[in-house]
């Protein structure tokens, strides 16, 4: 999907309902949105059905775009049980796939990706999809949030890869069992 010297990152923003996805392909300082959209499954279908569906869903993208990173939002606690489960359901199964492809797997808090794509880590929602349009030189803000957020986690990774502050927190997280990890 690249050129040479070129690298395609997949950036997901996990959901059961709504899986944003968005390809960046970063050259030297340069970056640009390949692909992006979301990926669907219907709510009045059996969750495992959903699960099996996003995860042929998940399975396309990665064989069609061929990453060679995918950065995914770390999971954190909502208030809602039920959605977190369901949520971290979906996240396992896009971990799954990519697993499956060989894929490194990085994660990054939501606090992470607002200070990487808008340099403020308390930045409003409205702030980052901003950011991102401007980032990657887009017409307008990509729809749904959850693309605009994929392509956000993307352009953190793309960011923060090879940097010698990533590579500390990736040790870190390591040796802590927290975000920033790479699975092979």
């Amino acid at each position: 999907m690249g050129s040479p010297g070129a690298k395609v990152i997949l950036g997901i923003d996990p959901g059961i309902a709504r899986m944003g996805f968005g390809v960046v392909v970063q050259q030297g300082h340069q970056m640009k949105a390949a692909q992006y959209g979301t990926l669907v499954t219907a709510a009045h279908r059996p969750l495992e059905e959903r699960l099996v569906e996003m995860f042929g869903k998940v399975q396309e993208v990665l064989r069609k775009v061929k990453p060679e990173a995918v950065a995914m939002e770390e999971l954190f606690f909502s208030r809602n049980a039920k959605t977190a489960i369901a949520v971290g359901q979906a996240r396992g199964v896009a971990l799954l796939a990519c697993g499956l492809e060989g894929l490194p797997v990085y994660e990054y808090r939501p606090m992470e990706v607002k200070q990487a794509v808008a340099g403020y880590g308390n930045a409003d929602k409205g702030q980052v999809q901003r950011m991102v349009k401007l980032l990657l030189g887009l017409a307008e803000i990509p729809k749904p949030d959850d693309t605009a957020d994929a392509l956000a986690i993307a352009i953190t990774h793309a960011q923060c890869s090879g940097t010698m502050l990533s590579e500390a927190v990736k040790k870190l997280s390591r040796r802590t069992g927290g975000s920033a990890t790479s699975w092979k």
